[in-house]
C-alpha cells in the first residue's frame, strides 16, 4: 500500500507545483482520485493526510480538499532564505518528479527556498527561465532542452558564468559549453539493453531512439556496438529515430507499418525509454501478439510505469531521486567553496556519470529455438 498511496501523493504535489491546482483551488474528490489510480478510499485517505499535515493541502468540512497558498509562506521566508532553481524539461511527467523531490528534499533541509521551472522542451522556455533566475538565485539545475542540438541560449549560460552563478546539469549536457553535469552512462546503458536480448537469441531487433537529446544519440550508439560485438548483422530498417514532437505518433506508425509487412517481423523491440515501451505495447495488444511470448521488449529509466503495467517492463535503473540528491549536494558544495574566495565556480568539482544496471522482468523471454 505505501507505494499506491505515495504515487497519489506525489501526483498533487506535482500537479501544485506546476500550477495546474491553484492557491485555493479544490482539488480532485476522493471518488475521483480512486477512479483515476484504481486505489481505495482508504490509500486516498493516507495520502491527503499527509499533505494536509505537511501544509500542501487543508481541508474545510462538507466542502472538500483545497491547495494552501504556499506563494504566501515562501514570500515571507525568501528574503531569509536562499535560492536554487531547478530547470527540467518537465515538472509533472515521467522521472522528472523524482528527480526534483531528492533535490528539493536536500536543498530544503539546508535552508534552502527552491524555484521550479519547465521547459517544455523548447529552448525559448530555456531561455526565458534563465533570464529570470539571473539574479535571483545563488546555483542553478539544469536539465537541457534538446542537448543534442545547437544551444541557442549559450549566451545566457555564458552569463551564468560571468556572474559566476554555478549551474550543473543532469542527464544531459550541452557539450560546447563542457559543464560539470551528472549523466548515466547512456552508451553503456543502450549496449546493456541490446546485449540482453542477443543473449537471449534474439537477431531482428528492432530499436527506437530520440534523437534531438544525447541520450537517445548515446543509447543507439550502444545498440550498434553490441550487435557489432556479438557479430549479429544489422537491418539499417531496424533503426528507427525521432524527435520530441514525434515521439507521440512516429514510432508507433513505423512499428504498425512492420507488422503489416508481409516477411520476418522483429522479435524484440530496444526502446529509448518506458514511456515509449508503454506507447508501443499498445501496439503489440492490437496485433493480437503476447509480450514476451512473441516479442520481447526492453525499455529504459525503470520508471513507475515499468510496474505499474500488466507486462512489467524489463528496463535499465535509472537513480531518479538519488540524482536529484547528489545534483544538490553538489551544487551546495561549489556555493560553499565560491563564497569569500575568488574561485571560479565551473573549475570547482568534477562531473559524475553513473553506471546503468539492466533490470530484468517480464517482458523478455528466451527465443524459440
Amino acid at each position: 500500500m505505501g507505494t499506491k498511496y505515495n504515487t497519489v501523493k506525489q501526483a498533487i504535489m506535482c500537479k501544485i507545483l506546476d500550477g495546474t491546482f491553484q492557491p485555493h483551488q479544490k482539488i480532485y474528490t476522493e471518488s475521483e482520485l480512486m477512479k483515476q489510480f484504481g486505489v481505495s478510499r482508504h490509500t486516498v485517505r493516507i495520502a491527503i493526510g499527509e499533505l494536509v499535515t505537511q501544509g500542501w493541502l487543508y481541508r474545510e468540512q462538507g466542502a472538500g480538499t483545497f491547495c494552501v497558498d504556499r506563494t504566501k509562506e515562501e514570500s515571507t521566508n525568501v528574503s531569509n532564505q536562499k535560492n536554487i532553481a531547478i530547470i527540467t524539461t518537465s515538472i509533472s511527467d515521467y522521472i522528472f518528479p523524482s528527480i526534483i523531490r531528492g533535490a528539493e528534499s536536500y536543498l530544503s533541509q539546508h535552508g534552502y527556498h527552491v524555484s521550479l521551472f519547465s521547459t517544455n522542451n523548447s529552448h525559448d522556455s530555456e531561455q526565458r527561465a534563465l533570464k529570470k533566475i539571473l539574479l535571483s538565485s545563488d546555483g542553478i539545475i539544469i536539465e537541457p532542452t534538446k542537448s543534442a542540438l545547437f544551444n541557442i541560449n549559450i549566451i545566457d549560460y555564458l552569463n551564468l558564468e560571468r556572474q559566476n552563478i554555478p549551474y550543473l546539469m543532469i542527464n544531459a549536457f550541452y557539450d560546447e559549453l563542457d559543464p560539470l553535469s551528472i549523466t548515466m552512462d547512456d552508451e553503456k546503458g543502450g549496449y546493456l539493453q541490446t546485449e540482453h536480448l542477443i543473449e537471449l537469441g534474439h537477431t531482428n531487433i528492432i530499436g527506437f531512439f530520440k534523437t534531438d537529446d544525447i541520450q537517445g544519440n548515446k543509447r543507439m550508439k550502444g545498440f550498434l556496438k553490441a550487435h557489432r560485438e556479438y557479430g549479429v548483422t544489422i537491418d539499417p530498417h531496424n533503426i528507427v529515430t525521432y524527435n520530441s514532437e514525434e515521439k507521440s505518433t512516429k514510432p508507433v506508425e513505423i512499428l504498425r507499418e512492420k507488422f503489416n509487412i508481409d516477411g520476418d517481423l522483429p522479435t524484440a523491440i530496444v526502446c529509448y525509454n518506458d514511456e515509449l515501451a508503454i506507447r508501443l505495447l499498445d501496439v503489440i495488444r492490437e496485433k493480437k501478439l503476447q509480450v514476451p511470448d512473441d516479442i520481447s521488449i526492453v525499455g529504459f529509466d525503470d520508471s513507475f510505469m515499468a510496474s505499474v503495467t500488466e507486462v512489467k517492463l524489463t528496463t535499465i535503473q535509472h537513480p531518479k531521486s538519488k540524482m536529484g540528491e547528489k545534483a544538490a549536494k553538489m551544487i551546495l558544495d561549489i556555493i560553499k567553496e565560491v563564497a569569500g574566495s575568488h574561485k571560479k565556480a565551473r573549475d570547482i568539482g568534477e562531473s559524475i556519470v553513473i553506471e546503468p544496471e539492466l533490470i530484468i522482468r517480464d517482458s523478455t523471454k528466451q527465443m524459440h529455438k
